[in-house]
């Protein structure tokens, strides 16, 4: 029986978008070595078929043969600049390292350059389709050159939707970050959206509105249909009321790097904006901001301020 031949893809960072993307590639005939830093990670991995887990990122290197990928799923900040760091170190020029999680277009911009210098190759995948990924397919958003991104085309073609859609090659270095950041921009005002229509639609007690039975008909042929249109009519069918959710939206850090960056260019975006100081209002940072108030209205005006609940 003719050898198998060995991985030339590695991916470092098997949370949930990372593992089922290993998965998906796999799946699609293309041999991964996966790696993560918690065991617990790497052994769900370990019996998937196609799939070699690494017990530490030297062992998961020397497992592929070259060129060599290298996509990292890794949170951005000291995790990504960590192990780029010792990927520079075992790698050989001609590879290519993918940075696919969320990450800032500048520092993409900078590991572009540094692996340049080593003679390596570096693209930035924006990766969007979160836990639902697996069954349908990523939308992948690539920053690169040509020559970096022709070793990864494979890859690409197998995560997305379809080989020929629902990815796209933005431009140079940081540009498939920058778009991504766009995109989850674009994300926060239309979520921030359909909560406040859902919201005032609940709070017009009177008519008694059926929130879940209308966001089911919204789905067909409606202006405002979308994919987070049917994950709200699935939401709102299992529990109409929300109970037991608490109202605190995080923020990952896109719609931040979104807003700074419409700021330096003078570029207005207002909707993005506002829908994330709502995520900060979520986190209970307008709670001194609010007493304030309370306590203003009082002075001027004598209006009643109700004791802080225990």
């Amino acid at each position: 029986m003719p050898a198998q031949p060995r991985p030339s893809v590695l991916f470092i960072g098997l949370g949930k978008m990372g593992a089922n993307m290993a998965r998906r590639v796999a799946r699609a005939g293309i041999g991964v070595v996966a790696y993560d830093v918690a065991a617990e990670a790497r052994a769900a991995l370990a019996t998937e078929p196609g799939i070699v887990a690494a017990d530490s990122l030297a062992d998961a290197v020397d497992r592929l043969a070259a060129p060599r990928v290298a996509w990292l799923m890794l949170p951005a900040g000291a995790p990504t600049e960590a192990t780029l760091a010792e990927l520079h170190a075992r790698l050989a020029p001609g590879d290519v390292i993918v940075d696919g999680a969320n990450a800032d277009y500048r520092d993409s911009q900078r590991h572009a350059a540094d692996a340049a210098a080593r003679g390596l190759l570096a693209v930035d995948a924006g990766v969007s389709g979160g836990v639902w990924g697996l069954a349908n397919g990523y939308g992948l958003m690539l920053g690169g050159t040509a020559a970096a991104l022709a070793p990864v085309l494979p890859l690409v073609r197998a995560l997305a939707p379809a080989p020929d859609r629902g990815w796209v090659h933005c431009g140079p270095p940081g540009a498939g970050h920058f778009v991504k950041m766009v995109h989850n921009g674009i994300e926060y005002g239309l979520m921030q959206a359909y909560a406040e229509g859902f919201a005032l639609m609940r709070d017009k007690r009177e008519f008694g509105l059926d929130l879940a039975a209308i966001a089911a008909s919204w789905r067909d042929g409606s202006v405002v249909r979308s994919w987070l249109l049917d994950l709200a009519a699935d939401m709102l069918h299992a529990d109409a009321g929300l109970q037991g959710v608490a109202p605190v939206v995080a923020d990952s850090g896109e719609g931040r790097w979104t807003v700074r960056e419409a700021l330096e260019l003078g570029t207005p975006v207002p909707v993005i904006g506002a829908a994330l100081m709502s995520r900060f209002a979520s986190q209970g940072r307008d709670d001194f901001a609010a007493q304030f108030l309370a306590q203003l209205r009082h002075a001027f005006g004598g209006h009643f301020v109700p004791p802080r609940a225990p």
